[in-house]
């Protein structure tokens, strides 16, 4: 028998190790239950009371002659006598359908005021383009006509100036958009669908979005709800200050999926204060076609790692076409910014000024060397190509503007002049385009090529000069060919045919 002693021992045992199972099983809920704010997120009202006034909506209107209009309906044919001809003469007289009149077509966009005492109201270029008249609503019902002071189609943005006669305006400024991270809040405020001033919040969802849209394309992505009607109208962060202007959805239905697009302030301000200035853009131009650098193109030119722009060639007549930069090198640095791939250049050098003398960092022939380069102006080298007829060489079917030297193939070609000729003892009857370089390991030293030779002809097509050369081999690209088939000439006139691979 067991001892009362020992069933009150044991009775306690139980009772302390119960107790302590309880305690633990009450105790355990207070660390994984959530704790609930009472008065739900912090709000953005006194936020959006700030700015709604600086936000307006741009109203235009273009008169499209003829049934050029979208939805023009051309007049119909009657015939001669028929008891319905004066009707539908003054239902199309009264719409501006017919071919002697004009159709009025309305579009609606977003802006917003930078300037208060000047009246300077910035938007999107394809919200005001080709209008014959453009409005500029404010969110108190006040209306005033704008004029335009200047676009640029390659940012799509525009400048409009209004009088404010008394009427006082509310301005915003640009913001730092380089300041901003992925996951910062930011504000949208536009007039999508007509509907007037309104707010969306979201966050930056990306930076440095390349959407296809331009030169210089380098996006904010929001999710901010952006729709139609949204166009030229300000993203804020959190400071009230402008760091992109809305330009661009992706939606298949039309509306908001939460894919947005933004031309970030860092680019957008220094292009509005041209347009101010100038009435047009002044660019910093280099003169050089490039291409991207590719990890076997890297390997070819004895750089460890693929970065940089690959310059394809050097633009007849541009800055660069003094031999400081060459066909061949590879800009990895521009004016101390580092060029990681081909797209950055196009944008650092637009944004410099022109006239600027600047340090080029260039990898050449496996050497990394610095250059000084002084900057002309990118509207100036867009002259160079055009022909007499004021066409550009794409107006004409070109693929490019001419080009003294080029780099394709893993060779660097230059024109058959006088001084190429002497340097590389070529005969006066020989005729094409010399081969100046050949990269090591490239297509065209595993075929025996050396510098001193003329291409002749490529695929049985005569080439007279580097951009021969280029646009023939991009066209054999285009036919999907693997393989370039080269007629090749010696110093003294030889012929020999090599195939090169182009991929």
């Amino acid at each position: 028998m067991i001892s009362d002693t020992l069933l009150r021992a044991a009775r306690r045992t139980l009772f302390a190790g119960a107790t302590a199972f309880v305690v633990g099983m009450i105790a355990a809920p207070s660390f994984v239950t959530p704790t609930i704010a009472s008065d739900g997120p912090p709000s953005v009202a006194d936020l959006a009371n700030r700015l709604l006034g600086a936000v307006v909506n741009i109203s235009t209107s273009q008169t499209v002659k003829g049934t050029e209009g979208p939805g023009a309906v051309p007049m119909p044919q009657l015939p001669e006598g028929s008891p319905f001809q004066d009707f539908f003469d003054d239902f199309f007289k009264n719409r501006g359908g017919d071919k002697g009149g004009g159709q009025k077509v309305q579009s609606l966009g977003s802006g917003f005021v930078i300037d208060a005492e000047q009246g300077i109201v910035v938007t999107n270029n394809h919200v005001i383009a080709d209008a014959d008249d453009i409005e500029v609503n404010f969110s108190d019902g006040v209306t005033l006509k704008a004029t335009l002071v200047g676009t640029d189609t390659k940012t799509d943005v525009a400048v409009l100036k209004v009088d404010p006669k008394g009427h006082k305006l509310t301005a915003v400024k640009f913001g730092d958009s380089t300041k901003m991270r992925v996951g910062d809040w930011v504000m949208a405020i536009g007039n999508p669908f007509g509907l007037g001033g309104t707010v969306t919040v979201g966050i930056v969802s990306a930076r440095n979005r390349d959407i296809n849209s331009g030169p210089y394309d380098d996006f904010i992505q929001t999710d901010a709800a952006i729709n139609r009607g949204n166009s030229g109208g300000p993203l804020f962060n959190a400071d009230g200050e402008v760091i992109g202007i809305n330009t661009a959805i992706i939606s298949p239905s039309g509306g908001s999926i939460g894919i947005g697009f933004s031309i970030p302030s860092q680019l957008a301000a220094g292009v509005v204060d041209q347009l101010r200035q100038f009435g047009e853009t002044r660019r910093g131009w280099l003169g050089v076609r490039i291409q991207p650098v590719t990890d076997d193109i890297a390997e070819s030119l004895g750089m460890a790692t693929a970065k940089g722009a690959l310059v394809a060639g050097v633009i007849k007549g541009g800055p660069v076409d003094n031999g400081s930069v060459q066909a061949g090198d590879v800009i990895i640095k521009f004016d101390g910014k580092d060029i990681h791939e081909m797209r950055d250049l196009p944008r650092v050098v637009a944004e410099s000024p022109v006239g600027k003398a600047v340090d080029v960092v260039i990898v050449r022939k496996g050497v990394e060397q610095t250059v000084k380069v002084t900057l002309g102006r990118l509207e100036d080298g867009e002259k160079l190509a055009k022909g007499e007829d004021g066409n550009t060489d794409q107006d004409k079917g070109d693929k490019a503007p001419p080009v003294s030297t080029a780099a394709v193939l893993g060779m660097t070609i230059g024109e058959l002049n006088d001084q190429t000729r002497q340097k590389f003892g070529i005969a006066a009857d020989v005729s094409g385009v010399v081969v100046t370089d050949v990269a090591k390991d490239s297509a065209a030293a595993e075929r025996g090529i050396q510098p001193g030779e003329v291409i002749t002809e490529i695929a049985q097509e005569s080439v007279g000069t580097p951009k021969d050369v280029m646009d023939r081999i991009g066209a054999l690209k285009e036919q999907g060919r693997k393989n370039a088939l080269l007629m090749l000439a010696s110093k003294t006139g030889e012929l020999r045919f090599v195939t090169i691979r182009m991929d």
